[in-house]
C-alpha cells in the first residue's frame, strides 16, 4: 500500500529495553496460566477510571490487538465487580487503588518498579481479586510504564509494532495463553527517545495532504500523528520533533495537535533552529506574529519573549522537551549569536519555564543542541546550566562534531545524540537525549527499526 512506503523509512527509532528476550504468550494452557483468549472466550481488561487518558487509549489498542489476532474482543471494563473468571488488570503505580491493594496484600511486588522511569512488571497472579480466578497484572511505574507493558503483551501476541504503517499482518491463532509468571523491564538506559521529522516534504507531508488526511491540509494534523505517535509508542520510543520544513503547516496551527500527544504520553519537543516550541523555518510562526519584525534579540527582545512565552503559555501543562537558545530562522547563524547574548536569552528562557511551567526551572526538561555555530560558542565558553541535556549532532553528513569529555558526562543533565539516518526517502534524525555515559552503544536501531 502506497502509505507504506514513506514511514516505513521515516520512523526508525532506536530501543533501548531488551527485545525478543521475554516470550511469555503461548497457545497451550497449563493450571496456574492465564488465559487471554480460550474456546471463544476472551478476558475483560480492566483500567480504572482515574487512570490518564494515554493510559486507557493504550488499553482500548490492546483491545484491538487480541481481536487482531484471535477475532475475538476483549471487554473494557472500569469496574472490577462481575469481572470474568481470568482477566487483565492494567494500572498504573500511584493512579491505581486496584493495583496499590495487590501490592498491600503483598499479591505482587514492586520495589523494582516504583519511583523508576517508564519501568513495567507483567505477572500472573492467582486469585487477585473477587471472583477472578487467575489475573494477568500489568503495572507502570508511570503512565508509559504502563503503556510499554500493554504493548510488550501485543508484540509477544505476535502484533508487529508496525502492523498499519507496513501492513505487518500477525499469525492467526484461536488461544491465547500468557504463561504462569512474573515479567519485568525497565527503566530505560537512555531517558528521551524518538525522532525529527525532517525533509517531510518528500514523503510524509504529501502522503498525508493527497491519501490519508486531506481534510487536514498542508501539515501533519491530529489524525497523522495519531498514527505516527501510536507507532513511537509500540516501539518504546516517547520523544518527537514535529515536522517543520517550509511550506509545512507548524504543529501547533492545529490546536488539537498538542492534546493528542498527551493522549499518547508523548514528550512533545522543537528542533534545533526552533526553540521553545516555536516554529521559524520560512517565517512560519514569526513572520504571522510579528511581520516585518526583525528576529534580533539585541534590537526586538520585548517581542521575541513574548513570543517564547506565549507558546509557553499554551503548552506548559503538557509534557515537552524544551530546546533553549537561539539560531537565525532559517537554519543560518543569528546576528545576535554571541556568547554573552546567548547566555542572556538563556537565563531568559528559563525565567518563562519558571514562571510558566515550574518555579525551579531545574526541573523542567531542557536540551541545547550544539548545532553548527552554537557549537563554536559552546566551545568559546558559553555557560549551560547544568541541569540542561547538551545534545551532540552531526556535520549534516551523519559524522559526529564532538562528543562528552569525562567531565561534561558527570552533569546531570546528562547529553544527547542527534543524527541523521540515511534512508531511502531522504533521511529521519534520530534523537537519543539525557544519556549519563558513553552514547556509542545507543545508536545502534533494533530489529524493528534498520
Amino acid at each position: 500500500m502506497v502509505r507504506s512506503v514513506t514511514l516505513l523509512f521515516l520512523l526508525v527509532p532506536a530501543s533501548v529495553f531488551a527485545r525478543g528476550v521475554q516470550e511469555f504468550v503461548t497457545t497451550s494452557y497449563v493450571a496456574g496460566d492465564v488465559k487471554l483468549v480460550w474456546k471463544k472466550f476472551a478476558a475483560d481488561v480492566y483500567v480504572g477510571r482515574e487512570e490518564t487518558s494515554a493510559v486507557r487509549n493504550a488499553a482500548t489498542l490492546f483491545t484491538e490487538d487480541v481481536e487482531r489476532v484471535t477475532g475475538w474482543k476483549p471487554s473494557l471494563r472500569h469496574s472490577v465487580t462481575g469481572l470474568s473468571s481470568h482477566a487483565v488488570i492494567v494500572g498504573t503505580l500511584g493512579k491505581s487503588d486496584v493495583i496499590e491493594s495487590l501490592v498491600a496484600a503483598g499479591k505482587i511486588d514492586v520495589r523494582e518498579v516504583r519511583g523508576q522511569w517508564e519501568t513495567f512488571l507483567i505477572q500472573v497472579v492467582p486469585n487477585p481479586l473477587p471472583g477472578v480466578e487467575a489475573g494477568l497484572v500489568i503495572v507502570g511505574s508511570d503512565r508509559r510504564g504502563t503503556i510499554y507493558g500493554l504493548f510488550d503483551v501485543s508484540e509477544n501476541m505476535g502484533v508487529s509494532p508496525w502492523y498499519w504503517f507496513a501492513d505487518v499482518h500477525p499469525q492467526k491463532q484461536t488461544t491465547l495463553v500468557v504463561k504462569n509468571g512474573a515479567y519485568r523491564e525497565g527503566p530505560p538506559s537512555v531517558k528521551y527517545r524518538g525522532i525529527f521529522i525532517n525533509d517531510e516534504m518528500w514523503g510524509i507531508r504529501p502522503w498525508a495532504m493527497h491519501t490519508y488526511a486531506p481534510d487536514e491540509g498542508q501539515g501533519l494534523g491530529p489524525k497523522t500523528y495519531r498514527r505516527i505517535f501510536e507507532l513511537l509508542l509500540r516501539l518504546k520510543a516517547n520523544h518527537i520533533w514535529p515536522a517543520m520544513h517550509r511550506g509545512t503547516r507548524p504543529f501547533n496551527y492545529y490546536d488539537d495537535n498538542k492534546v493528542v500527544a498527551d493522549e499518547y504520553a508523548i514528550v512533545m519537543g522543537s528542533s534545533h533552529i526552533e526553540p521553545m516550541l516555536r516554529n521559524n523555518i520560512g517565517g512560519a510562526e514569526w513572520d504571522q506574529e510579528y511581520p516585518g519584525e526583525p528576529w534580533d534579540y539585541v534590537v526586538n527582545k520585548d517581542h521575541i519573549y513574548r513570543y517564547w512565552e506565549d507558546r509557553v503559555k499554551a503548552n506548559g501543562m503538557y509534557e515537552n522537551v524544551y530546546t533553549i537558545g537561539k539560531r537565525g530562522k532559517d537554519d543560518v547563524a543569528g546576528s545576535d549569536g554571541t556568547v554573552p547574548v546567548l547566555e542572556r536569552i538563556v537565563a531568559d528562557q528559563r525565567t518563562i519555564l519558571s514562571d510558566w511551567v515550574d518555579p525551579d526551572p531545574a526541573t523542567v526538561p531542557q536540551v541545547l543542541i550544539a548545532y553548527t555555530e552554537v557549537l563554536g560558542l559552546y566551545n568559546k565558553g558559553l555557560q549551560v546550566p547544568d541541569d540542561v541535556i547538551i545534545c551532540w549532532p552531526d556535520d549534516n553528513w551523519g559524522n559526529i562534531r564532538q562528543l562528552p569529555n569525562a567531565e561534561e558526562q558527570r552533569r546531570s543533565g546528562g547529553s544527547g545524540i542527534y543524527i541523521p539516518l540515511p534512508v531511502v526517502a531522504r533521511r529521519v534524525r534520530l534523537l537519543c537525549m539525557a544519556v549519563h555515559h558513553p552514547l556509542g552503544p545507543y545508536l545502534a536501531a533494533d530489529a524493528h527499526g534498520l
